[in-house]
């Protein structure tokens, strides 16, 4: 056998691995939990885990975009926690005006995309245009979204009325043939997100410039224009994730949020996107959120690990994740 064919061969091995492990992993936990709980593969189990990740799996999506782009947007959990509070004023005021009902619902709608695309445009233009390092600019606008909400519930909670929150509840709770809305929307932005990185423009031109922005720039790439775009689209989609969060409680808090950038980046980075850039695989991300959300259940459901440290095991995932991502690269 030649240098050549045992080289293609070691290559092979290591996208298959970069393929199924994530895959393997997923079935792995599924055993698991299923021997550990019997109620574990009950539809309503099923049905409570998925729904309840929808939220980071919205998020991670769009997180792929930024992270494949060369980015990082560590801002994600307050700009939802942020964007929350606003929607409940938004219709808290707006209800004497409008009364309880669907109108007003999206005004709420409309108020959450509209800042989430803001807050996307903010983070994209000071990192793009005033030449901040992506880091600085999300570490600052995490802790600026923070500190306004809190402001804005006065250090409490900010409340939906009670009569609007029985109009708005059909967004988490109702669906269609026992599939919650969260969980279609979900699919349909996974679905969308996979699309767009396999098949359309942006997605090989984020590709491109987290892999080289300079090759790129050669290329007739806008580098700054694609970068701008991946903070816009990751802001909208934390929009819809608080869509999707507000009617199952109803409420918004300075906690709200609180380690969803994390959970985010670790659903991307376990998925195989390459947190230094120029790679990504939305589907990747899917499976990530997913096994995440299944050691969040397993725990909850045995007395082996107390759920508390979920933050914990989640930080030495991305830790782990990050060293094989390195291993792979010297193979290579």
């Amino acid at each position: 056998m030649t240098a050549t064919e045992t080289q293609t061969r070691n290559v092979g091995r290591g996208v298959n691995l970069k393929v199924l492990g994530p895959i393997l992993a997923l079935v792995v936990l599924v055993i698991v939990g299923a021997a550990l709980n019997g109620n574990f593969l009950s539809a309503a189990n099923i049905t409570n885990v998925l729904s309840r990740s929808a939220f980071i799996g919205i998020i991670a999506v769009g997180m792929t975009f930024v992270i494949t782009g060369g980015g990082l947007d560590l801002s994600v959990g307050s700009m939802a926690a942020f964007i929350a509070g606003l929607m409940i004023l938004v219709m808290n005021a707006m209800l004497p005006m409008m009364g309880p009902g669907w109108p007003l619902v999206f005004v709420g709608m409309l108020t959450a995309m509209v800042a989430g695309t803001l807050a996307g445009f903010v983070n994209g233009f000071l990192i793009t245009t005033m030449r901040i390092e992506a880091f600085i600019v999300t570490l600052g606008t995490m802790g600026i979204y923070r500190s306004l909400v809190t402001w804005l519930a006065d250090g409490g909670t900010l409340s939906l009325d009670f009569g609007m929150r029985s109009v708005i509840r059909p967004i988490y709770f109702d669906g269609i043939l026992g599939i919650s809305w969260p969980i279609i929307v979900f699919a349909l932005v996974a679905i969308t997100g996979e699309l767009v990185m396999r098949r359309a423009a942006f997605g090989r031109h984020a590709a491109a410039v987290g892999s080289n922005d300079q090759v790129a720039r050669y290329s007739s790439v806008n580098v700054n224009r694609v970068r701008m775009l991946t903070y816009v689209f990751l802001g909208i989609l934390v929009g819809v994730a608080t869509i999707m969060y507000v009617p199952r409680l109803g409420s918004a808090s300075p906690s709200t949020g609180v380690l969803w950038e994390l959970e985010a980046i670790a659903a991307v980075i376990i998925g195989g996107t390459m947190l230094k850039g120029g790679f990504g695989r939305v589907w990747g991300t899917v499976i990530g959120v997913l096994i995440l959300s299944l050691i969040d259940n397993i725990l909850n459901l045995t007395d082996g690990v107390s759920p508390y440290l979920n933050g914990a095991i989640q930080g030495v995932i991305i830790i782990l994740a990050v060293i094989l991502q390195r291993e792979k690269k010297a193979e290579s």
